[in-house]
């Protein structure tokens, strides 16, 4: 396995969310500007109220690009009986840029971890054509494999992942 798939299969992100893939597209995501998302680390929920900034790598601006960001712990990371929860997708993001150059098919749903301590993965799907991707019918009980299939994705390109959970007074100080 590679160095890079490592932490995704510990944080069983491969497995539960998606399929053993080779990653071959970088992705960089900041929240606020300087809070990097690293997989397996945590972000505090103040953080993550606002969508990240998300730069895609690729080769050429004429590539495609489809983000998903789902939550698989809901409604705790115990008992997950309505995983995944969708929180973000956007599509048509040309590659060497970010997604604020995309099309927002499902506007970002700011996390709110209850119980627990919940992931938030972020996959990547190079679109092998534009304006290809239709909107899920509902945020619950998403399923990444069966919108990528049903949306012609194939394999991820690249994923990351971050942890959360609900912050209380005295994690606040």
């Amino acid at each position: 396995m590679s160095r890079l798939l490592e932490p995704l299969a510990v944080g069983r992100v491969i497995g539960e969310v998606v399929d053993n893939f080779t990653p071959s597209v970088k992705m960089n995501i900041t929240y606020n500007g300087n809070k990097q998302v690293c997989n397996g680390h945590e972000l505090m929920p103040a953080v993550i109220v606002a969508k990240p900034r998300v730069e895609v790598g690729g080769q050429d601006m004429r590539d495609a690009f489809t983000l998903i960001m789902t939550d698989p712990d809901v409604p705790g990371p115990s008992d997950p009986y309505l995983r995944e929860h969708l929180h973000w997708i956007v599509t048509d993001i040309p590659g060497t840029t970010d997604t604020s150059f995309g099309r927002e098919i499902a506007s970002y749903e700011t996390p709110k971890p209850v119980i627990g301590i919940h992931r938030y993965v972020f996959i990547l799907y190079k679109q092998k054509a534009r304006q290809a991707v239709k909107p899920p019918a509902t945020r619950d009980q998403f399923n990444t494999r069966s919108f990528a299939e049903e949306n012609g994705l194939g394999s991820p390109v690249a994923a990351l992942y971050f942890n959360a959970q609900r912050e209380t007074a005295a994690r606040r100080r």
